[in-house]
């Protein structure tokens, strides 16, 4: 499904942990990074975002919740 696909998670996540949903990423054929940059697809987000959700919103980077990220998988 994240076949090719590059992943940052910024925020606090509630119903996995970090090392679950990268693992889930993997799982499904993606990437993950520790900063947002023009090769970012998916920024998650949990509460308490910081300077990467800013930075993703001023990249038209998707965003997707917790919740939105765990309907896609």
């Amino acid at each position: 499904k994240f076949k090719d696909k590059v992943f940052v998670l910024t925020g606090t996540l509630h119903n996995l942990s970090r090392d679950e949903v990268k693992a889930k990423i993997r799982n499904e054929g993606g990437d993950i990074s520790s900063s947002v940059s023009k090769k970012t697809d998916y920024v998650v987000v949990g509460s308490d975002p910081g300077s990467k959700y800013e930075k993703a919103k001023k990249l038209g980077i998707v965003m997707l919740s917790e919740k939105e990220f765990l309907d896609r998988i």
